[in-house]
C-alpha cells in the first residue's frame, strides 16, 4: 500500500447481457455472462498480489459477482452509493431509443425522467470520495460504468457532466491518485482492459 498517497482502484463489472446490448442498465440487477464472469476471474489475476486496505462493492449482482469472483468478496463491504445511475423511464432503453423522441439527450447533463438527475449521483459520488479519503492505504472499488465515470469526474473536481468523456469498458481496471499531494488529485490509470477476453 502508499503509504503517502493512496490509490483509489476502480474495477466495472464484468459483461451483462444488456451491456452487451446496449441497454441502459441502472437498478435492474442482472447476472454476468459467461464471458463476464471469465473476465472478473482474469480481472482478478491482473490484481493478484496487490494489497487494499478497503474494498467496497455495489450491491448489484454485477458487481458483487465480479468482486466475488476476482477474489475480493470475502473482505468487500457492500454501499449502496455505489449503485448504478437510476435511468427511470430510460431503463432497459438504448440510447439511439432514447434520442429517436429527444434528440439532443445527453445522459451526463440531462438525466432521466423518473430517475437520478446528474447532481444526485455527483451527490452519491462525494460521499465515496470523502468515504476513501478517510482511508490510509489504497481501496479497491467494484461498481458500474456510468457511476465510475461520474466519480472520476468528481475526484478531479469536474462536474458530473464531464463524466461523458471517461469511456470505460466491461471488467476494465482504472485508477485515481494524487500527483504531489492530496490538493492535487489526478487519474493515473483509465480503462485498462489488457486482461480482458474480447
Amino acid at each position: 500500500m502508499s503509504e503517502t498517497l493512496p490509490v483509489v482502484y476502480l474495477a466495472r463489472h464484468g459483461e451483462t447481457a444488456w451491456s452487451l446490448s446496449g441497454q441502459h442498465t441502472g437498478l435492474t440487477d442482472l447476472p454476468l455472462t459467461e464471458r463476464g464472469e471469465r473476465n472478473a476471474r482474469r480481472l482478478g489475476e491482473r490484481l493478484a498480489g496487490m494489497r487494499f486496505a478497503k474494498v467496497f462493492t455495489s450491491p448489484l449482482q454485477r458487481a458483487a459477482r465480479t468482486c466475488e469472483l476476482a477474489g475480493f468478496g470475502p473482505i468487500a463491504e457492500v454501499d449502496r452509493d455505489l449503485v448504478e445511475w437510476n435511468y427511470g423511464e430510460y431503463e432497459g432503453r438504448r440510447t439511439s431509443e432514447i434520442r429517436a423522441g429527444r434528440p439532443d439527450w445527453q445522459l451526463f447533463r440531462d438525466g432521466c425522467p423518473g430517475g437520478e438527475s446528474p447532481h444526485q449521483v455527483a451527490a452519491r459520488a462525494d460521499r465515496i470520495i470523502a468515504r476513501v479519503r478517510a482511508v490510509r492505504g489504497d481501496v479497491l472499488i467494484f461498481s458500474s460504468g456510468h457511476f465510475v465515470r461520474v466519480l472520476a469526474a468528481r475526484w478531479l473536481g469536474l462536474d458530473a457532466a464531464a463524466g461523458r468523456y471517461f469511456l470505460l469498458g466491461t471488467a476494465s481496471l482504472s485508477a485515481l491518485g494524487y500527483e504531489h499531494d492530496a490538493q492535487e488529485p489526478v487519474i493515473r490509470l483509465w480503462d485498462d482492459m489488457r486482461h480482458v477476453e474480447a
